[in-house]
């Protein structure tokens, strides 16, 4: 399945972004999917993720700010995110998984987007 995030870009602190990933490809609909993002110099963290019933998991220091929904008749994925800050400054990935248990694990996850910017300034 490909992913294709999209909805990154420049913003100041304070500001908002929607992004979006959405899976085609095959007859498959994600049982998981979710938000990685790493920072310049840091290792890929999770951020989000939600499951084909509405189950969702939240990082805790974005919990608050950000919000993960999903479309599933349209296959799509989306982090809302509100009080941005500087340091939520990284390129964010999005991953689908074929299990429905929500985890944190990037290593559950088979399929991965290529990544859009997100640049939050001071």
């Amino acid at each position: 399945v490909q992913l294709q995030a999209s909805g990154g870009g420049l913003v100041q602190a304070g500001g908002s972004l929607r992004l979006s990933c959405e899976a085609s490809g095959r007859t498959f609909r994600p049982l998981l999917m979710g938000w990685f993002r790493q920072a310049p110099g840091k290792e890929r963290e999770f951020v989000a993720c939600i499951n084909i019933s509405g189950n969702s998991d939240i990082e805790d220091s974005v919990e608050g700010r950000f919000t993960i929904s999903r479309d599933n008749a349209k296959n799509t994925a989306y982090l809302q995110m509100d009080s941005l800050k500087p340091e939520d400054t990284a390129v964010y990935y999005c991953a689908a998984a074929g299990v429905r248990r929500l985890t944190r694990n990037s290593d559950s996850y088979r399929d991965w987007g290529q990544g859009t910017q997100v640049t939050v300034s001071s």
